[in-house]
């Protein structure tokens, strides 16, 4: 890793993250380590830490840092939690969600998607983590509850599945919420029975596609994998 990226990041995370109201070191500290140009395009690595989305195939995208670290700054991991991720797109939110919690199991939609992310983070020697394959939207109830659930796309409203599948024991949540153009971040709790949620900031999200996301639009691949095939352990 070149002096030329650490300097890269400590940038952002001092310009983007720090000056913008991100508090938590732990947080910080993962994204100081964590090297966002390994899970972006090769053309558009020059963009890697530069405060945007980019595109990483399937129509999807990787978030932008100030997404990334306040959707994860919400979670408030100390370091033992189980956390479910849904939607592992490049890999690189699930980089981070390593760093800071015990194990991370992470739900990718698109095939391709899962297998590069899978091969970036087991470039990194990334171990406490599991790749699926399936619809997000229905988690991975086999291996619930988990003690915090972060959705990278934009679901139409909090999914049942998702709900059920949080810890009774102060399990959390953040997920953005809406239409497909015009999204809130909810944070979302639970103690036994009972659910709070919080709207917070506005985003926008590319849709979460499944049972209970978004219909598949005529842009989106026409193979639908089963819930919950598991693609790599890594």
């Amino acid at each position: 890793m070149n002096d030329s990226h650490a300097i890269s990041r400590s940038r952002m995370v001092a310009t983007q993250l720090a000056a913008r109201g991100i508090r938590d070191e732990r947080v910080l500290d993962a994204m100081r380590a964590v090297p966002r140009h390994q899970f972006v395009p090769p053309p558009l690595q020059h963009l890697a830490y530069t405060d945007q989305p980019l595109l990483i195939g399937e129509n999807q995208t990787i978030s932008q840092p100030f997404v990334v670290a306040l959707m994860t700054q919400m979670l408030q991991l100390s370091g033992q939690e189980t956390v479910l991720e849904i939607g592992t797109g490049s890999g690189y939110q699930t980089a981070v969600l390593c760093q800071l919690a015990g194990r991370v199991y992470s739900l990718e939609y698109y095939p391709r998607l899962a297998g590069r992310a899978s091969r970036a983070l087991d470039q990194l020697g990334i171990e406490n983590v599991e790749i699926y394959v399936g619809d997000g939207s229905q988690g991975l109830p086999d291996m619930a509850p988990f003690d915090a659930i972060i959705v990278t796309a934009a679901a139409p409203f909090v999914p049942g599945p998702l709900r059920s599948q949080m810890s009774p024991h102060g399990g959390r949540m953040v997920i953005p919420v809406g239409s497909r153009d015009d999204q809130y971040l909810e944070y979302v709790t639970r103690i036994g029975d009972r659910w709070e949620i919080q709207q917070t900031e506005r985003v926008r999200f590319v849709p979460l596609v499944g049972r209970y996301g978004f219909r598949r639009s005529e842009s989106d691949r026409p193979d639908q994998p089963d819930s919950g095939d598991h693609f790599a352990s890594v």
